[in-house]
């Protein structure tokens, strides 16, 4: 009995059920965040509606997982599951030495960190330049033109978006020229 419910522990299912937890308590803290957000008037969107929306998917996949696993995991203790069942198998380590996947993905954490530290003063644009290079090198692109494209017309093309159909401000650093002149246009 002791041995079946250890197993049960090591289990995707479980693994699910812990991670779906986790997501569901950070979504609740984001949104909590989000109602610190600064209110801006005559504006259909606000500085809180994307986080918001991003929130809800977040939350309303955490919920399916979470009630995917519960139920895989009271059929396990019934007895019922089967024995080929993906959320039955035992869960893989994750070895961050070894696997290149964990160490790309502490890497990408990292980075994301370090956008947020600069959003303010390097501006949306050269943060996102920069991360969307490190992430394209990282995924293995190696075509420097295509990367550096990609880098610089996406950040721009969303800062327009942004700035001149939902009239979102966003920070621009020293590139806060570029925004001056949509201005005047």
């Amino acid at each position: 009995m002791l041995m079946e419910m250890k197993k049960k522990y090591q289990t995707v299912a479980f693994v699910n059920l812990v991670g779906s937890i986790v997501f569901i308590l950070l979504g609740i803290w984001a949104w909590v965040q989000t109602m610190g957000f600064q209110y801006i008037a005559n504006t259909y969107v606000q500085p809180s509606t994307f986080p918001r929306v991003m929130i809800v998917g977040l939350l309303i996949f955490s919920v399916v997982l979470l009630a995917q696993s519960a139920a895989k995991l009271l059929s396990m203790r019934e007895g019922v599951g089967k024995a080929d069942d993906a959320l039955e198998k035992k869960a893989p380590s994750i070895n961050p030495v070894k696997d290149k996947g964990v160490l790309a993905a502490f890497a990408v954490i990292l980075l994301t960190v370090l956008f947020t530290a600069l959003f303010k003063t390097l501006g949306y644009v050269i943060c996102s330049v920069i991360v969307g290079l490190a992430i394209m090198y990282m995924i293995g692109k190696r075509s420097w033109g295509q990367m550096i494209a990609v880098a610089v017309l996406v950040p721009f093309g969303m800062f327009l978006i942004f700035y001149k159909l939902l009239t979102v401000n966003i920070p621009m650093g020293p590139l806060r020229f570029i925004r001056d002149l949509l201005d005047m246009i």
